[in-house]
């Protein structure tokens, strides 16, 4: 399979990547603005796993040119693209009260516009059988629990996941499914970050365990469904 994996730099998206490249004869499109990061990622690989194929992609997805050259990148190697997954995220922290303009168009235009920017520009590689896979968050599900200084990290993922019930509909026609995975608290850099001395109850490396299979197999069973993984929602 032909794979693209957004935020591989760091937390679930550098696990999921090695998830793939442990999985056989994957062509892994590992994208990151963190090149520096993907390379070690790729040496890491290809020890453990000597025919994996991982390609270190230096993108920022805030740049539609930056994906547009991307895009060129794939029609000039003739691929089609299996699976894509949206797993690239920013998240401010703050209260509603103090967050600014730029904060709003940051964490939207990571967290939402990028996954438009990249799914129009991927979807004409797919094929029928191919499978989008947003990550979104619980905080973004309707009648979750929600928490003080998320409110914008919130509505962008919200975002993300009605526009997975659209894009699925749409795409109905192509064969190409897209499904939403809304995550609860998995122990990342970004939520240390955000929530300092939280201790979340899973590792990325469970959490990519369960998104490796859902990427691979789900389609198979959903289309178009925005569906909770989590223990807990801080």
């Amino acid at each position: 399979m032909n794979v693209i994996i957004t935020g591989a730099s760091r937390g679930i998206g550098y696990e999921l990547v090695k998830q793939f490249a442990g999985d056989g004869a994957h062509h892994i499109y590992a994208v990151s603005r963190n090149l520096g990061h993907l390379e070690k990622l790729q040496k890491e690989c290809f020890k453990q796993f000597p025919n994996a194929m991982v390609i270190p992609v230096g993108l920022d997805l805030s740049k539609g040119s930056e994906i547009t050259d991307f895009a060129g990148v794939l029609t000039s190697k003739n691929v089609s693209i299996d699976v894509l997954i949206n797993n690239a995220g920013a998240l401010v922290n703050k209260s509603f009260d103090t967050l600014t303009e730029e904060d709003f168009d940051h964490v939207f235009d990571i967290n939402v516009k990028s996954v438009f920017r990249l799914i129009q520009r991927v979807k004409p590689f797919m094929k029928a059988g191919s499978h989008i896979v947003n990550i979104s968050s619980m905080g973004g599900v309707q009648g979750s629990a929600k928490f003080n200084g998320l409110s914008v990290y919130s509505a962008s993922k919200g975002a993300v996941a009605v526009l997975t019930e659209a894009l699925a509909e749409e795409f109905k026609t192509d064969g190409i499914c897209v499904n939403c995975l809304a995550l609860g608290a998995v122990q990342t850099e970004m939520l240390a970050e955000a929530f300092p001395g939280y201790k979340a109850p899973l590792q990325p490396t469970e959490m990519a365990q369960y998104i490796f299979s859902f990427a691979k197999n789900a389609h198979q069973f959903y289309n178009g469904k925005i569906l909770p993984v989590s223990l807990s929602t801080p």
